[in-house]
């Protein structure tokens, strides 16, 4: 009972203490890794892009080349299948045929935004702005007189289609929504939080300045602001007003991922939920050099902060058609009853962050069941609202094979709860997994800040979160 006693205490202090020079190195490299994957990723889109691109330069191969019988399906081939260019399936194969199960990760690479409406651009006292529709749970008072950048693709009318990233790059201009002077806000300041800001307020300013047609001469006919946002968007790029219309535009931060804080602990950053477990269970499986018993599959998915809709969200059947399609490599017939089996014997981490204890908001979380910045990766038995509504529950037997797993490396881990049971909650891809017969567990990194243009996390947990996802890639 010591033991157990001195091992649970272990768990309630910073991880940090336990790590020695090499593992501390190895922390900071990999979150070096990290930030730049973050800065050339802030749409799923250039998520999906940017990791095709490190997949290819480590030898794997797009899976349709196996599918087609271009590449031979054998363990140890390494692959990837990218769905519509906004989710992502990437795996090792395993010695073990697909109906013995394979060993997933699981998260998702969108991330709360805000979009561009359809009929986005305006004019109104000499600026010209574009509308936006927040998209995900954010705190929209946080989007207002901070800098803004534009990612996303435009369709144009001839059927080409250009990537837009304005905002990011050193030498381009910025976007930004206005906010009210505090001299005129006391109405404005009186309003409950969610209030301070509304939606149709979130409009973004990207233009000042009124033209001519014939600069040379003053008499010629007056450009509004909005025409010569419009003018110099088809000369640089050659888009017009209706290209909006088909476009797929989201507002982003500008700012860059960076170190946190004098001993550079924490990475401050946009998008870390839940591209932070995106990134670890890439390393991670990008790190593995045995051939994995089970078939080894991280699953990127999109819309999770919208409730995994959509054929590229976690609620589609997008997963049942890549085990259908690996399955089929393996059985000439009933490759439906195999498929079942292969969803009935898998296993999956539910890759999602949690929220870390936050020392200034402490009335919110139960803190002897909170996850602390800095104790390892977090895991939750259960997410969801209140009484557990829209968890998965995971069983003990699972909870016990995933975290004796890491005990067996020496991998800090964390059991936590997101905050106090009626403080709120949230939810993550892993009940619809569960729906599927695969058995589940959420584990991810712990944030300060969730949700907002900057969040928080620490470097010690970015590196046990991919230890611990390749562990459980890689182990029986």
């Amino acid at each position: 009972m010591a033991e157990f006693n001195n091992q649970l205490e272990a768990k309630r202090v910073s991880s940090w203490t336990s790590m020695d020079e090499n593992i501390k190195k190895e922390t900071f490299d990999v979150c070096e890794k990290y930030k730049d994957f973050l800065n050339k990723g802030k749409t799923e889109r250039e998520v999906v892009e940017n990791t095709i691109s490190i997949l290819e330069k480590a030898g794997f191969v797009d899976f349709n080349d196996i599918l087609s019988g271009k590449i031979e399906n054998k363990p140890g081939t390494k692959a990837y299948w990218s769905n519509r260019g906004r989710s992502i399936f990437i795996f090792i194969i395993g010695k073990k045929s697909p109906e013995n199960g394979i060993k997933i990760v699981g998260s998702h690479i969108d991330a709360p935004r805000l979009d561009i409406k359809p009929n986005p651009l305006y004019e109104d006292g000499d600026m010209a702005l574009l509308k936006t529709h927040y998209y995900g749970g954010v705190k929209k008072y946080q989007w207002v007189a901070t800098p803004l950048a534009i990612h996303g693709v435009i369709m144009k009318n001839d059927g080409t289609k250009l990537n837009i990233c304005i905002g990011d790059e050193d030498g381009d201009p910025c976007f930004v929504i206005s906010d009210l002077l505090p001299h005129l806000g006391g109405e404005q300041l009186n309003r409950p939080g969610r209030d301070v800001i509304n939606a149709e307020q979130l409009n973004l300013i990207i233009g000042s300045v009124a033209g001519y047609e014939n600069p040379e001469n003053e008499d010629d006919k007056a450009l509004t602001v909005k025409q010569n946002i419009l003018t110099l968007l088809n000369e640089k790029y050659g888009i017009c007003e209706k290209d909006f219309m088909r476009a797929e535009l989201q507002v982003v931060p500008a700012a860059k991922a960076c170190d946190v804080g004098f001993d550079r602990g924490l990475v401050g950053s946009y998008g870390h939920d839940d591209r932070i477990c995106a990134f670890t269970s890439l390393e991670a499986i990008l790190n593995i050099t045995d051939i994995p018993e089970h078939t080894a599959l991280c699953y990127f998915a999109d819309k999770e902060e919208v409730g995994s809709m959509g054929n590229t969200g976690a609620r589609s059947c997008a997963l049942d058609h890549f085990v259908s399609e690996l399955c089929s490599l393996y059985f000439d017939k009933n490759v439906t009853l195999m498929k079942e089996r292969c969803m009935r014997n898998s296993r999956l981490l539910s890759a999602d962050v949690t929220a870390a204890y936050d020392p200034t908001f402490p009335e919110v979380f139960d803190r002897i069941n909170a996850a602390f910045a800095g104790r390892g990766i977090a895991v939750s038995k259960y997410t969801g609202h209140g009484g557990k509504s829209g968890s998965s529950d995971a069983c003990a037997e699972f909870l016990f094979e995933v975290t004796n797993g890491f005990d067996s490396e020496g991998i800090k881990w964390q059991i936590n709860e997101m905050g106090k049971a009626d403080a709120g909650g949230g939810g993550t891809i892993a009940q619809f997994m569960a729906d599927k017969g695969i058995e589940v567990l959420d584990c991810g990194v712990a944030l300060l800040s969730m949700h907002a243009p900057y969040e928080l996390a620490s470097k010690a947990d970015i590196y046990w979160t991919y230890r611990a996802y390749k562990n459980f890639l890689s182990t029986k």
